[in-house]
């Protein structure tokens, strides 16, 4: 009989495409997942990873059997739902998805109130991007995204995934202290057609929104940098290098050399959770999404403050 744990670290490489990267999405050392699918190989008597560069590649066996994994996992997820769903109390592990602002500036608070609420519920967190986080959720991987998108930007769901709204997210343009907007009370796309930006890469939901939003404005934004993390743009919009469009979620205290002007019409992005229609009547879904938005309003005063 095959393991599900090692068939779930096969499952993991096919989706995350490296041994390290399943690795970190389930919690264990490259070594355990290798010697997984070591262990795998040896009762299939099959071949299943492939050396490839630096890196491995499936057979195709190996991606058979990944499929036939990701079927009984769904089997498995739905056996574990009608349990706690008979118990009516959220226990088990709840794997959640979020990006990185909201891993910082909500998650904190929620997984605390949920470990204190429910202390047979294990919920892990990983940050991830939401263009990731909703595929994975769509493919079984996780159990709950955290993701955002904004008001000309929508996300949809793809098929088989639910969502519900956490709350919404104003976003500010962020100018060096000494410069001509900084003083502003509010500022229109069109003012800001000229200026070098600092964006995060291409590829992400923020990056899309600056893109589609200057250039139906009129004007090609002209980004001088790139970095992921808001506190770095913070940094470098200190330092005079450009502007920045960064949401408050997350943001903390602008230091000094930093203003923050408002832009009309105010940017907006929402957040939501994200699960697989099939566990929306598990209690750990339920539980989790609930203290998100109960939290929301709390932490919405003190990002707004």
């Amino acid at each position: 009989m095959l393991d599900l744990g090692r068939l779930r670290a096969l499952h993991a490489v096919a989706v995350h495409g490296s041994v390290n990267a399943a690795a970190a999405a389930l919690g264990y050392t490259p070594s355990a997942v290798s010697q997984q699918i070591a262990k795998l190989e040896r009762e299939t008597r099959t071949t299943l990873l492939e050396r490839q560069g630096r890196g491995v590649r499936l057979t195709d066996e190996a991606r058979q059997l990944a499929r036939t994994a990701e079927q009984l996992m769904s089997l498995v997820e739905e056996a574990e739902v009608r349990l706690e769903e008979r118990r009516g109390l959220p226990a088990g592990r709840l794997a959640i998805g979020c990006f990185a602002s909201a891993a910082r500036g909500l998650m904190p608070r929620a997984l605390a109130e949920l470990a204190r609420r429910h202390p047979a519920l294990d919920a892990r967190l990983s940050e991830i991007d939401p263009h990731v986080s909703v595929d994975l959720v769509a493919r079984g991987v996780i159990d709950l995204a955290v993701a955002h998108d904004w008001d000309i930007a929508p996300m949809p769901a793809p098929p088989g995934v639910e969502q519900a709204l956490i709350g919404e997210d104003l976003c500010d343009v962020l100018v060096p202290a000494g410069h001509p907007l900084a003083a502003a009370p509010s500022v229109s796309r069109a003012d800001l057609k000229d200026e070098r930006w600092i964006s995060q890469p291409p590829g992400t939901v923020c990056h899309d929104w600056l893109m589609r939003t200057l250039r139906a404005a009129g004007c090609e934004p002209h980004i001088a940098h790139q970095a992921e993390e808001n506190h770095t743009q913070v940094a470098l919009v200190a330092a005079g290098l450009g502007i920045a469009l960064v949401p408050r979620l997350g943001r903390g205290a602008l230091p000094a050399q930093v203003a923050a002007v408002r832009l009309e019409p105010v940017p907006v992005r929402r957040l939501s959770a994200l699960w697989r229609a099939g566990a929306a009547r598990r209690p750990a879904i339920t539980e989790t999404v609930r203290t998100l938005q109960e939290l929301w309003p709390s932490v919405a005063a003190h990002r707004d403050a």
